[in-house]
């Protein structure tokens, strides 16, 4: 799914009025429904709702909803500024409010004291996407207050007070919404850490904008959907054998951090690579060929590997577990200086890589490395905020010719050509040592298993991400283990396979 931008979504929205045809008071009534049947389905325990609406187009769908809702029988005070100048199709929908006896229209300030009580639900549809400033004066009060509240708040297309593309002032006034229903498009504001806490749950809601328009519409931000990884997944030939499916090197481990090695060889194997090998020191040996012994083992010195003596053939992964001394570092970046092939490069072997500017030349081209935020800054540099991470990882990714998988909340795949792609699976329960040793074996499977490394690095974090939810599902997100998230491997293998071959 492509992100657009605030203008590019305005744009689409009088596309789609131009060429449907359809009245743009209508295509709001589109959205109202669509956010009345979600809030219908999910707030089925709810009676009251107290709806916030503004002057804008924003506030035009929240009169419309509020119009709705009263007429499923649901019991609604409606909160707005009424000598406000409305846009024309507020207005529209604010008379058709005002002929609504049953439906109390009331002051912002009266808010104060009024009683919300706890089966009344807060619906936020203040400032939308034409938002550019931070909220001030009265509007910044309410929201202040309206943030004070322990009911369930849920924004329309965007929380109010949050900017559509970028940083919002640190200073600024937001509110934050347990549920954000959003038209159409994921926003970029709702993907990254600092602006994505104040939009709660995301539900993207399909009004039927112009496909045309979003077809021929370039966008450089992009989701990981599931409709893309359908595309990319490819069924498993019953014609085949090992040699079908490639050849793993995982290069890692170090006195201590066997690990590492063992959850990432193990995941390989369980992503479907033909042969996976473990290049890892002596200490290692019994440790990886009694918990994967479906790996073969390649000895690269005694408590850390000081030779890296890798296959031609294979496709490797480094990094896992690796420790960084000084005859690591040595033979790592001398294997380096001598090897073309793409490759995956993670944790300890990105550190090494860091320790100079200069190794980064060293990383053939069209290779794949996995930071998380503090080894990208250790490699490139520090930034303010994840906005800016991001721009500077696509100018390194540009630069180097390199992929960067920035490994966050949600991760981020950055191409060489500048694009980046948001991956939506998977959850806090990732938050624990392990899970990136997990990413590495997945990514470094489907490359040797010939997924190009745009694919393989798209279909790995949302294979990560979704087995991690499978995972939660079971043990919980506090409580699971990088090993239970392996174990949930077949289970979203067994899923792609239903959605992607044709049965009966």
């Amino acid at each position: 799914m492509k992100i657009f931008t605030a203008e590019q979504i305005r744009n689409c929205d009088q596309y789609t009025i131009k060429n449907e045809p359809i009245s743009s008071v209508q295509l709001m009534e589109r959205a109202a429904e669509a956010c009345v049947d979600w809030i219908s389905e999910n707030c089925n325990h709810h009676r009251n709702f107290a709806i916030f609406c503004g002057s804008g187009n924003n506030g035009g769908d929240g009169f419309a909803i509020a119009r709705m809702l009263y007429q499923k029988g649901f019991d609604i005070d409606i909160f707005s500024n009424s000598k406000s100048k409305f846009s024309p199709d507020a207005l529209e929908n604010f008379k058709h409010i005002r002929e609504i006896s049953g439906i109390t229209v009331r002051e912002f300030k009266e808010a104060m004291n009024y009683r919300f009580d706890s089966r009344t639900v807060i619906i936020d549809a203040l400032f939308g996407t034409g938002l550019s400033r931070n909220l001030e004066n009265e509007m910044k009060d309410l929201v202040e207050f309206l943030n004070q509240k322990n009911n369930i708040k849920i924004s329309i297309d965007l929380p109010s007070g949050l900017l559509a593309d970028g940083m919002s002032d640190s200073e600024a006034t937001i509110l934050a919404a347990d549920y954000t229903l959003s038209f159409q498009f994921w926003k970029k504001c709702f993907l990254h850490a600092e602006t994505g806490k104040f939009a709660g749950k995301v539900q993207i809601l399909d009004i039927n904008l112009s496909q045309d328009y979003i077809d021929e519409t370039e966008a450089q931000d992009f989701v990981i959907d599931e409709e893309l990884i359908k595309n990319i997944f490819r069924v498993r030939n019953e014609f085949s054998h090992k040699g079908t499916y490639g050849k793993v090197t995982i290069a890692g481990g170090s006195y201590g951090k066997m690990g590492a090695a063992v959850l990432s060889a193990r995941s390989a194997l369980r992503t479907g690579a033909g042969l996976t090998f473990v290049l890892a020191p002596k200490c290692g040996y019994e440790i990886l060929q009694t918990s994967d012994p479906e790996a073969m083992f390649m000895e690269g010195g005694i408590d850390y590997i000081d030779s890296f003596e890798i296959d031609e053939t294979s496709v490797c992964g480094i990094g896992p577990g690796l420790g960084t001394h000084k005859k690591t570092s040595d033979s790592l970046l001398k294997f380096l200086k001598n090897y073309s092939k793409p490759l995956i490069l993670d944790a300890d072997a990105l550190n090494i890589i860091a320790e100079n500017p200069d190794n980064l030349l060293l990383i053939p081209q069209k290779s794949i490395i996995t930071p998380h935020p503090k080894e990208f800054e250790r490699l490139f540099g520090k930034t303010e905020n994840s906005f800016e991470r991001t721009l500077l990882a696509k100018n390194k990714a540009r630069e180097l010719q390199i992929y960067i998988v920035l490994k966050d909340h949600h991760t981020q795949v950055i191409t060489p050509e500048g694009k980046v792609f948001y991956n939506i699976t998977g959850n806090s329960g990732l938050a624990k040592g392990g899970s990136g040793d997990i990413l590495t074996g997945i990514i470094t499977s489907l490359l040797a298993q010939q997924y190009s490394e745009e694919e393989a690095a798209l279909l790995g974090v949302w294979f990560h991400g979704k087995a991690a939810e499978f995972a939660s599902e079971k043990y919980s997100k506090e409580s699971m283990l990088p090993t239970d998230v392996i174990a949930e491997f077949g289970n979203v293998f067994a899923e792609l396979n239903a959605k992607v071959q044709k049965v009966l």
